[in-house]
């Protein structure tokens, strides 16, 4: 983007700055997270069956109540404002880790499991979302699509700063580290953050709780119906929610269980995994920070995407047939490329809503994405186990992540049909106003 690109990011300092030292908090407890949970829950083993399956089961709970509050929270950051709802979003992932700078025994694993899943529902992918939104209320939508790829890129930067961390830091000040940064993000937010939404804040004082309840719901109903009209009369916005349902169906079923299967088939620990996401996410820094926005102007969104989706195909496939150890390290090398799977599609849903409609566009693609991470562990958990252990039919310990590499072709196929196009004048009930309702009245 250069200069002016530079110039463009200015209003966003005051977002992108704690959004990036909070994926820093996150990231630097990744690759440590399972030689915790495999030494709490499993002792002296390598392969441990219940962390995989409690792994699953936290993403099952997380998608379903993901369908119904990421389109939600995407609905009230355009009604009440970015600000709150992202104050919220961050502040959930606080008290999860918290629990492990205290304790690591198994009871205290569990614990943090529980609160881990509800910080998940609130927070995972949601962020991502109203971050979009906001960068979309202060960008002309002819840069978009650059300043998508430059939150992404920062994204991969913070998930490399957070690698190198837990690359160096004993283990015993990970958390405590991680939870000072966590603490610091609202904080900043709270101080410096400006909101770019006008909230709605007319209340009305002589309704009673139980019409109030009601009317609630009822106006949820209607803003979720205007949240699925919008994406189903939209020839490109169902397209791409097609294209998201089963990429991520695909990916996130590998991210689940990846890291285990590393650990039982080639005995990786804290250190390759850091290695491996490391060198995904300096590559990542430059495909989307400087790659993506030279290449955008000249192949368009569709193409980028395309060719990010064949990338994420041939990277599952590698992982799934890996035969030697080095072969994981040549499999991460295709996340440099399909890591522009998720600037691209956030570019094609900007342009294809209006800015009013910015919030639910995305919480609602985000929701039919969490449809999918809700499926994939229920088919990848059970498998994954059973293929690596001693009762596999035969001998392929990445069985269950070819199984996975094909929800990607099925992406690549609907991409291939993708139509970018204007957005449409919004939508009037028979009254002549909009369905749209804010949530208290």
């Amino acid at each position: 983007m250069g200069f002016e690109g530079m110039k463009k990011l200015k209003p966003l300092l005051h977002l992108l700055l704690p959004l990036c030292v909070h994926w820093i908090a996150e990231e630097m407890t990744v690759s440590v997270l399972v030689d915790v949970t495999t030494g709490a829950l499993c002792p002296g083993k390598t392969t441990c069956s219940e962390a995989i399956y409690i792994n699953g089961v936290q993403q099952t709970v997380v998608g379903i109540f993901k369908m119904i509050v990421l389109p939600i929270l995407g609905q009230l950051a355009d009604e009440y404002g970015r600000k709150p709802l992202l104050i919220l979003t961050v502040s959930t992932t606080i008290i999860p880790f918290g629990l492990l700078t205290i304790n690591k025994s198994r009871e205290m694993v569990y614990a943090y499991y529980i609160l881990r899943t509800i910080s998940y529902i609130i927070s995972q992918g949601s962020i991502f979302c109203i971050s979009v939104a906001y960068a979309a209320d202060v960008v002309d939508v002819s840069s978009r699509a650059a300043v998508f790829s430059w939150i992404t890129g920062l994204f991969s930067a913070s998930h490399v700063l957070g690698n190198v961390l837990a690359r160096f830091l004993p283990v015993g000040y990970i958390f405590q580290v991680s939870i000072g940064l966590l603490i610091f993000v609202p904080v900043y937010m709270t101080l410096f953050l400006e909101e770019t939404v006008a909230p709605k804040t007319e209340v009305n004082q002589s309704s009673t709780l139980k019409s109030n309840t009601l009317k609630i719901v009822q106006e949820r109903f209607n803003s979720m119906r205007y949240a699925a009209n919008l994406v189903t009369t939209s020839p490109t916005l169902k397209c791409i929610s097609l294209v998201s349902f089963f990429y991520e169906l695909g990916m996130s079923g590998i991210s689940g269980v990846l890291l285990y299967y590393l650990k039982s088939a080639f005995g990786f620990n804290k250190n390759q995994f850091s290695e491996i996401l490391m060198m995904v996410g300096v590559g990542s820094i430059v495909s989307q920070i400087v790659v993506l926005p030279l290449i955008n102007p000249l192949f368009g969104e569709k193409v980028i995407l395309c060719m990010a989706l064949l990338s994420s195909i041939a990277y599952a496939m590698l992982y799934g047939l890996a035969w030697a150890p080095w072969v994981p390290y040549l499999s991460a090398s295709f996340g440099v490329i399909y890591i522009l799977v998720k600037p691209s599609t956030y570019a094609v849903i900007s342009k294809a809503a209006l800015s009013a409609d910015q919030g639910k566009a995305q919480g609602f693609v985000a929701g039919i994405q969490s449809v999918a991470s809700l499926l994939s562990p229920i088919v990848m958990s059970p498998l994954t186990s059973w293929f690596l252990s001693r009762d596999a039919p035969f001998n392929c310990k990445g069985f269950s992540i070819l199984c996975a590499s094909l929800c990607m072709v099925v992406s690549l196929c609907y991409a291939s049909t993708l139509k970018v196009e204007a957005p449409q004048e919004r939508t009037f009930d028979e009254n002549g106003e909009n369905i749209e309702a804010p949530l208290l009245t």
